[in-house]
């Protein structure tokens, strides 16, 4: 296992070198919410952080809906006093798949589904009440399901209330970090997860 870049961002020759690397889950004791992203950046591995590439808006979003009270930098990893507040609240955060690449479309079909697999296996472990997938179209690949569409879903996931919605890339052109606080509040109310500053 490659050693994590702690306290600064890392340089672009540096990110290279995590190709392949996973990243620690965010699993608190008690989990509320499970949010769960396609795969690791090189950088989101490379700094042992969620969603820490600088342009991501998923922690904007989080911030947006009143999930987290402070806006989180996540580009140099998950700060203790952030990372306490997601843990008081219930907040988790996963991968369908944990090998990191440069981008998610670089992983296989075949990637996704076991990485599926080793999803239900968490779920049914940990046993959140709401799992918020990040990523139409990586969780239709990853559990052969081509029908399910963006928002709360009429199906459970491993006993858990299961949400389907927009993945934060900056590649996601779709979405606003207004539209994302929106579906990402939604689901955090459906777990219980207490909003605002």
């Amino acid at each position: 296992m490659r050693g994590f870049i702690e306290g600064r961002r890392p340089t672009k020759d540096e990110l290279a070198a995590f190709h392949g690397s996973t990243v620690d889950d965010l699993l608190p004791k008690k989990l509320n919410l499970l949010f769960v992203g396609i795969n690791p950046g090189l950088w989101t591995a490379a700094v042992n952080a969620h969603f820490a590439r600088p342009g991501n808006r998923f922690w904007p979003a989080l911030y947006r809906a009143g999930i987290t009270t402070i806006e989180v930098d996540a580009s140099c990893g998950l700060p203790k006093a952030e990372r306490a507040e997601l843990e008081h609240k219930g907040i988790g955060i996963s991968n369908i798949c944990p090998i990191a690449t440069a981008r998610a479309d670089e992983l296989t079909k075949q990637q996704l589904r076991e990485g599926g697999e080793l999803l239900r296996g968490l779920v049914r472990k940990k046993k959140p009440k709401v799992v918020a997938v990040l990523g139409v179209t990586a969780y239709r690949q990853a559990f052969g399901n081509s029908k399910v569409a963006i928002g709360r879903s009429d199906e459970e996931f491993e006993g858990a209330e299961l949400w389907i919605l927009p993945n934060p890339s900056g590649l996601n052109a779709h979405e606003t970090v207004d539209s994302l606080a929106k579906w990402y509040g939604d689901a955090a109310r459906a777990a219980g997860v207490t909003l605002g500053r």
